[in-house]
């Protein structure tokens, strides 16, 4: 997996993990104290939702904490003429359909925006190849062949 991330997704992440450890987190044990502080816990819908609340947000700390450690920020280069991190890369295909995606890291991943992981089947197709290029893409429905259509640093 790659560790890359653009400096704009490591404040995101950065972001959700204090939101989650300094606002979330300490509303969510006030509710289960508040709960536990009414008695019977085995009937106590409040309390069992509040402890099971707080086990996701305690493994989602964990899991951000630990990518937090070892992302390191890529900057694009301000004008590619090969694909690499964080580059727009528009392509044709066979039938002249056309696409245009940005190579992100796994922790940016947002196909409605248009951000695919420079580790997917496609990424990896894709990347140090050159305008013009022709490339071949292995894919689970079926091969697929593309012409490089253009390369930028900010979205076409």
């Amino acid at each position: 997996m790659t560790n890359l991330i653009s400096a704009a997704g490591l404040k995101r992440l950065e972001d959700e993990y204090h939101y989650l450890w300094r606002v979330e987190r300490p509303k969510v044990c006030q509710g289960v104290s508040d709960a536990a502080a009414e008695g019977d816990r085995s009937e106590n819908a409040e309390y069992i939702y509040g402890k099971k609340r707080l086990r996701e947000i305690d493994h989602k700390l964990k899991h951000l904490g630990a990518r937090l450690k070892v992302l390191k920020v890529a900057t694009p280069p301000v004008n590619p003429t090969v694909v690499s991190f964080g580059c727009w890369v528009g392509y044709e295909d066979e039938s002249g359909d056309s696409r245009c995606y940005q190579l992100v890291g796994p922790d940016e991943i947002d196909v409605t925006e248009g951000k695919i992981s420079i580790d997917s089947p496609v990424g990896q197709a894709l990347l140090h190849k050159r305008l013009d290029e022709e490339v071949f893409i292995k894919r689970p429905n079926g091969n697929l062949t593309v012409y490089i259509t253009s390369i930028s640093a900010t979205r076409p």
